[in-house]
């Protein structure tokens, strides 16, 4: 009946002189002493776990362990599941582009913010485009005025080598 536990003392881990029990279906059956505690756990062949070590006195729970962790590790998958995990989408732009082209990869972008994930927009200058970084603001905020009913800026256009990189988020939805 001795099972190792990292997280909670268990049965004969325990070494505190007087424990607050409660019993498996929940009840409080009040302060006892670490024999009584254990032969009362042992008597209805389950462990006693001790569930708040800090508590004074601490306080254990009578119940089957393999169970107890068996619940536990289903909560944690549970909540694991129901994670959204954000990526960021890339979409890159050009210096001199078209309105068309402009309002497509905008939609895109409205696409993946929908979608709960960040979007990274990048603007590269090649050649000589680099003296016209006037323009490629121009064209961020023209992206962004687009964009702006479904997301926000969170990192402005700043230069990163050659490039001008953006970096958006989706608007939150909580009003």
């Amino acid at each position: 009946m001795r099972i190792i536990s990292k997280e909670n003392q268990i049965n004969e881990e325990i070494r505190d002189k007087e424990l607050r029990v409660i019993d498996s279906d929940g009840t409080q059956l009040g302060i006892m002493s670490l024999d009584d505690a254990m032969n009362l756990a042992i008597e209805k062949k389950l462990d006693l776990v001790n569930i708040a070590p800090t508590a004074k006195p601490p306080v254990c729970k009578i119940l089957d362990y393999g169970k107890y962790r068996y619940e536990l590790q289903k909560k944690e998958k549970e909540a694991k599941k129901k994670q959204k995990i954000t990526q960021v989408k890339e979409i890159r732009l050009s210096t001199f582009i078209e309105e068309h082209d402009l309002t497509v990869k905008a939609n895109n972008a409205i696409k993946f913010l929908k979608e709960g994930d960040k979007v990274k927009v990048s603007l590269r200058f090649k050649g000589r485009e680099k003296d016209y970084a006037s323009k490629g603001q121009a064209v961020m905020a023209k992206f962004v005025e687009v964009i702006s009913e479904n997301g926000v800026i969170e990192k402005k256009p700043e230069f990163e080598g050659r490039s001008l990189i953006m970096i958006l988020a989706p608007k939150s939805t909580d009003k």
